[in-house]
């Protein structure tokens, strides 16, 4: 028996947003705030905010655009957030689910499945919309699969390839025959637009793969997995169930020195920490899992790597191939899509899945806050 990836499905939302639109909107609201806090700035109490453009992203990004679930709240000065209204999912499906239901029906027609052929189901992501009932068993009722189970996971960035790992470990200990792995991105939701040093980094978007044991084999066959993490709080989104207990906490004279949370909630990074720390581990990751399986670089023909940044890309590629390494063996669709978190490496996989002949290997690789990376080893059938 060998255990595939037969079938792959992507969802892209109804709305791009090109860097020139959010650079006009981030721009006007520095001026907005520049003018109400002119005498603060004057006295130099507070800085002066600096506008962003439309260069300087994809200089230090390679993003161009974004897809997002909503459009009109980011773009609007005087609010700069998706506004997405509530859904009571007792009468219509959540918009997570929406979004992982309409991949998962694409990826079960690519493998030639029907929902009940599926065992199980991993909503494997960075961002849920809530934290129960899990959003995987929603999707299990929407696709009208009957019987077996379905649970969330969340390794924010690289939830994909640990959600591949999960897949793979399922089939083995005989849970499961078919597993199908959904990763559903609403990063717009938890990005602070204001932020001009992340406010281009996130897309939407939702897709699907089905991971299958064979006799036959087709698609792609899974050969094993590398999982890493370390703990670091230079990626970071800290919404959650306490927030209303510290909110509450922040107000009251009971602890009058707390730090009162506000958009240190929502996502922030150091960027060139996790540029300096991240890329030498990846890089360190997928050297270790080929040599694991005696393979050297030149024996990988396509690297479906994490859309983090165009530049960690870049670095990677060339770190773990050499300096004089094809770009087109770790293809990008960022400037496209934007980073959209633990869907990105499945989408670049999706897109330039048909690239490789019979025999021929890759690695699927994901990395982010944590820090967590996943290196998936994968030979075209």
């Amino acid at each position: 028996m060998t255990t595939c990836i037969t079938g792959t499905g992507l969802y892209i939302p109804p709305y791009s947003i090109s860097n020139e639109e959010l650079v006009t909107s981030f721009n006007q609201y520095v001026d907005n705030y520049n003018a109400e806090h002119a005498d603060e700035i004057a006295s130099e109490a507070t800085p002066a905010l600096q506008h962003s453009s439309a260069e300087f992203i994809e200089k230090v990004s390679g993003i161009k655009s974004r897809y997002v679930m909503e459009k009109e709240g980011i773009l609007n000065p005087e609010i700069m957030a998706p506004v997405i209204a509530y859904r009571d999912i007792e009468n219509e499906l959540s918009v997570m689910a929406e979004m992982g239901t309409a991949a998962l029906l694409e990826a079960l027609k690519d493998a030639g499945l029907e929902p009940n052929d599926l065992d199980g189901i991993i909503l494997a992501c960075s961002n849920f919309q809530r934290t129960y009932p899990a959003v995987s068993i929603e999707i299990q009722n929407a696709i009208g699969m009957v019987g077996g189970f379905a649970f969330d996971m969340n390794v924010a960035c690289s939830a994909a390839t640990f959600g591949l790992a999960q897949a793979q470990g399922s089939i083995a200990s005989g849970l499961a025959k078919r597993v199908a792995m959904v990763n559903v991105e609403i990063s717009s939701a938890h990005l602070n637009w204001r932020n001009r040093d992340s406010h281009f980094i996130f897309g939407d978007v939702a897709t699907a793969c089905i991971i299958e044991d064979l006799d036959t084999p087709k698609g792609y066959e899974i050969l094993n997995a590398k999982l890493f993490t370390e703990f670091s709080t230079n990626i970071r989104n800290e919404y959650g169930y306490m927030d209303r207990s510290e909110f509450l906490a922040a107000e009251t004279e009971m602890y009058p020195d707390i730090k009162k949370p506000a958009t240190i909630k929502l996502f922030t990074q150091n960027g060139r920490k996790v540029f300096r720390e991240v890329c030498p581990k990846v890089s360190q990751i997928i050297t270790e899992h080929l040599q694991e399986n005696d393979l050297q670089a030149s024996d990988i023909k396509m690297l479906w790597l994490h859309q983090a940044n165009a530049n960690m890309i870049d670095l990677i590629l060339r770190t773990v191939v050499g300096r004089d390494a094809d770009k087109a063996i770790a293809p990008s669709v960022i400037a496209e899509f934007a980073n959209t978190s633990s869907a990105s490496p499945m989408i670049v996989f999706h897109r330039y899945k048909d690239a490789l002949q019979s025999g021929d290997l890759g690695v699927i690789c994901s990395f982010g806050a944590g820090y967590s990376i996943g290196s998936v080893l994968v030979r075209k059938v």
